[in-house]
């Protein structure tokens, strides 16, 4: 969701030498906010630890849409939805550092301490995350999970309070990834729990190295990773907010991989033979979220009001360059259950301030918008965005201030409820579209801080929880267009853009997909001479 000094240094010895040492260079453009990766919510972070350091018991592939088998072999489901029982992979390996080695393989005992410690209140480890587990409480993990029972030494049964048609999707989701139990008693034996956040030890593809914030992430291959050793020896995230940056070092060969370009720099590259742009269709939506709980954002009309007060189109071509489309809601449209049929708002100034004047707000009123210092897939432009909502907001009386506040700060604040205004995204993380629902729109999002709305209501509540109790999709999707017909009626969001997802790479590149959740995945990616 998220310096110069180091990078600077390594540049004239890094970069002739890329392809020779075998190293994968990244330009991303955050530091990750810990490697603790439950701990928090943003893709940033999950990016730099459980894509790169850690497995989960199964995977979501995009490109299916299907469930697949990683650290669990094989998994059966009882008729009545109730237990899930997973066999895992035996002989899979635990990183080994100059911090930690492993004395046995990955067992159940891994996978019992990495969700007690997120579901069970009298677990050792469970306040060590003082800011809570915000995916396990949003996704409501601790009232529906009513056991988890060891069966064998390779073997364990989940069992549900009540059938969940999203479980399976929620276990290969990154706040789903499994830790070592030997390691974490390692830490609590010797009184330092939180190096779990600094140094961090998975089964993934990677190992950690280090890591300078605002400056780099290293990783070393992982020779004994169960799907095979990456084909790089290397990967070093090079942190470079400025997406003007990741672009020149790009072209430099400074990295090979630049994430989140902006839309015209993807047009910029295309007459350069020695980079590429990869792209798909994100399953992301970019919104403004409407604090509901600070009046007089209080008020449903007053929402409305500034949904239509808003020139979206205007918005898309400055922002976007038109390599979005326009969001009418939570949904993608590619999402099954999406609602076509919805209005939306469509841009009426004269309208705007006729409801702000039925709100008793004739003369308008004070307000500020939050956003991000720097550019990302679903904010290309952040201090423009947060311009032009400013200018059409004043249009209609609303006069808002704009708060530009680093990303971590951002994120910590806006969870606590702090905002107003809110310039967000929400990436999928696994094709169901409650991932959307529930983390956004649930009671229990409240919470943990994702219900970036702040808005709780037992019917829209009731819809989402129905919607998850039955897998017939037919049904899941009458009831999940209902709550998007109330979340537009109540105007939670602004909804702003379902974004095209690109990456820039050198022509040396090979192997590397982009992702539609944000997701990344260098295990493959090979570097041609």
């Amino acid at each position: 969701m998220r310096l110069a000094l180091l990078p600077l240094l390594l540049v004239p010895l890094l970069a002739p030498a890329l392809a020779q040492a075998s190293t994968l260079s990244v330009c991303t453009e955050a530091s990750p906010d810990g490697f603790d990766v439950v701990q928090y919510n943003s893709l940033t972070t999950t990016n730099a630890s459980a894509d790169v350091l850690m497995n989960r018991l199964v995977d979501f592939d995009a490109i299916s849409g299907t469930l697949q088998s990683s650290l669990a072999k094989s998994w059966e489901v009882s008729p009545d939805g109730l237990h899930y029982s997973f066999t895992l992979r035996p002989d899979v390996s635990f990183h080994s550092t100059d911090y930690f080695t492993p004395s046995r393989p990955l067992n159940t005992d891994d996978v019992l301490f990495s969700f007690q410690r997120m579901l069970n209140p009298a677990h050792p480890w469970h306040k060590v995350a003082q800011s809570g587990y915000p995916h396990a409480q949003s996704m409501q993990l601790p009232s529906l999970i009513n056991s988890i029972e060891k069966t064998s030494e390779h073997s364990l049964r989940f069992s549900l309070n009540r059938p969940d048609a999203t479980f399976l999707a929620t276990l290969s989701m990154g706040f789903a990834s499994i830790y070592s139990a030997e390691y974490a008693a390692q830490l609590l034996a010797a009184g330092t729990p939180d190096t779990l956040n600094s140094q961090p030890i998975g089964t993934g593809p990677f190992v950690f190295k280090r890591f300078q914030k605002d400056a780099s992430v290293r990783y070393s291959a992982n020779p004994t990773y169960f799907a095979g050793k990456p084909a790089v020896d290397n990967l070093v995230f090079a942190i470079t907010p400025d997406a003007n940056v990741r672009l020149q070092k790009l072209r430099r060969g400074e990295c090979h991989i630049a994430l989140s370009p902006k839309p015209q720099d993807v047009q910029a590259i295309s007459g350069d033979n020695t980079l590429q742009s990869a792209r798909t269709a994100a399953f992301m939506t970019a919104f403004v979220g409407i604090n509901s709980q600070h009046p007089p954002l209080d008020q449903p009309a007053v929402r409305q009001a500034i949904n239509l007060a808003f020139d979206k189109s205007s918005y898309l071509k400055a922002v976007f360059e038109d390599s979005a489309e326009a969001a009418n809601g939570p949904y993608p449209p590619n999402t099954w259950s999406y609602a076509s049929e919805l209005p939306g708002y469509p841009h009426n100034p004269e309208k705007a301030r006729e409801l702000l004047k039925s709100a008793g707000l004739a003369d308008g009123f004070s307000t500020t918008i939050w956003t991000r210092p720097t550019g990302s897939v679903l904010n290309p432009n952040p201090s423009l965005g947060a311009q032009l909502l400013q200018a059409d907001l004043g249009k209609i009386g609303i006069k808002a201030e704009i708060r530009v506040i680093e990303w971590g700060e951002l994120i910590r604040r806006a969870k606590a409820g702090e905002h107003d205004l809110l310039f967000m995204g929400w990436a999928g993380d696994n094709g169901d579209p409650d991932n959307f629902l529930t983390p956004q729109f649930a009671c229990a999002s409240l919470e943990s801080g994702l219900n970036f709305a702040r808005y709780c209501d037992p019917q829209l509540d009731k819809l989402i929880s129905d919607g998850k109790s039955t897998s017939d999709q037919a049904q899941r999707s009458q009831l999940y267009k209902q709550a998007q017909e109330i979340i537009q009626q109540q105007a939670l969001w602004l909804p702003l853009a379902h974004p095209t997802a690109y990456a820039l790479t050198r022509k040396q590149v090979e192997g590397y997909q982009v992702s539609p959740f944000g997701r990344q995945d260098f295990s493959k990616v090979r570097l041609t001479p």
